[in-house]
């Protein structure tokens, strides 16, 4: 029974991981028109489902690289595989609790934060609660470069920097090229090619973010004894796990596409397919060498860098300090979620417990969608001019004409 709620509650942070990040890949093709809003996340869709399919070393990373399973000498902790692996599949589904609650809140305020850190940030605070700090695999086997340490969070610092770095040279590289040739021309032409990168940013999605839940049910799988193999992920987990994160992506999650599209810089086309572009060649090499970066972090840096390098373009460095602060938090956030949960379920024990926080999981999931309906973002407001009172606002509807009395309005 905790086995199975732990899968769907898996499959349910992969559905809002989709949505939550379609806006890495088709916000700027969304707000220069490259594409219409609908054909965006469709198209988006089916090539996360074809990303999630072309390698599994980030999803090896999630299953081996955050819970320390293992004694130093390679064998299982019994404690943790022992009653079906109640208390390992008890901080899976915590630690899975703590990212999804996280990705929901930033996506109701139209944030544009780490689905990635909420998922690990989940995982390490259940983990810490149920195990104590020596439960996080914290530098794998004593290497820099692996654990949590070198897995998640160094590449979470250095590649936003390396992704922004690379799309402002990039952009101020354009510009200078096509300095003289008609705008009509360049505007064209950059919004073909953007249809191109943007599509490579979805593949690349696929590659990276799906499998981050597959590394979760694998986790899972093993804690209950039906899986051994940690250097593999059973098929059917990679089939489940795709048509999850491309549902959610055609989803669209329209309030984060609006922010990165249209709140911090206005993109033109040469800046969206550089931005795009830059994205898409960090984050394929992260996941090929099993790096689970966020690609919301590369995104953003990428935005923002081709904005820097565009000669007299507007940044709004108000809202990407929104952003930068809200990445700071949500590893530590979605810790104290994480960690939350699993004390309320550990506290009610067994299957119960398990049953009780996600009944809780199911209730602030739908409070949350019930608030967002107050002031709803769509494919038809998704480019309307930015307001810059609020992430997830839209502008407001003009006010009624006044009339002076006795005027006849036919």
């Amino acid at each position: 029974m905790i086995l199975a709620l732990v899968v769907v509650t898996a499959l349910g942070f992969d559905f809002t991981n989709g949505f939550h990040d379609t806006a890495n890949a088709m916000a700027t093709s969304i707000a220069t028109r490259a594409l219409r809003p609908k054909t965006a996340v469709a198209l988006s869709g089916i090539l996360n489902l074809i990303g999630a399919f072309l390698s599994v070393e980030v999803a090896l990373t999630v299953s081996n690289a955050v819970v320390r399973i293992q004694n130093p000498d390679g064998t299982p902790k019994a404690s943790l595989l022992a009653d079906g692996g109640t208390a390992l599949l008890l901080i899976v589904l915590a630690g899975l609790i703590g990212g999804i609650v996280w990705n929901l809140f930033t996506w109701l305020l139209g944030l544009p934060s780490s689905s990635s850190h909420a998922l690990f940030g989940g995982l390490v605070g259940a983990t810490i609660a149920g195990l104590g700090w020596a439960g996080v695999n914290w530098n794998g086997n004593g290497s820099k470069l692996d654990g949590v340490v070198g897995k998640v969070i160094l590449p979470a610092l250095i590649s936003p920097v390396i992704a922004g770095v690379v799309a402002a040279v990039g952009t101020w590289i354009i510009y200078k090229i096509t300095v003289g040739v008609a705008q009509r021309f360049t505007e064209n032409g950059f919004r073909w090619g953007q249809i191109g990168s943007a599509s490579l940013v979805s593949l690349a999605h696929g590659t990276n973010d799906a499998q981050k839940t597959m590394g979760v049910i694998t986790l899972a799988l093993i804690a209950a004894g039906d899986w051994t193999d940690t250097g593999t992920i059973p098929f059917w987990v990679k089939a489940a796990c795709a048509v999850a994160i491309a549902l959610g992506t055609y989803l669209g999650g329209w309030r984060i596409i609006r922010t990165l599209g249209k709140g911090l810089v206005e993109i033109a086309p040469p800046q969206g397919m550089a931005a795009e572009s830059s994205s898409a060649a960090v984050i394929l090499a992260s996941s090929h060498l099993g790096f689970a970066l966020s690609t919301t972090h590369v995104a953003t840096g990428s935005i923002l860098g081709s904005g820097v390098g565009k000669p007299g373009a507007q940044v709004r460095w108000r809202v990407a300090g929104r952003m930068v602060a809200a990445w700071l938090i949500t590893l530590p956030a979605a810790a104290a979620v994480g960690a939350l949960m699993w004390y309320l379920g550990d506290f009610v024990g067994g299957v119960a417990g398990a049953i009780v926080i996600f009944v809780l999981l199911l209730l602030a999931a739908a409070g949350m969608w019930l608030r967002s309906r107050v002031v709803p973002v769509d494919h038809t407001n998704v480019n309307d001019e930015w307001d810059g009172a609020s992430p997830a606002a839209v502008p407001a509807a003009s006010p009624e004409p006044r009339v002076a009395a006795g005027t006849v309005v036919s």
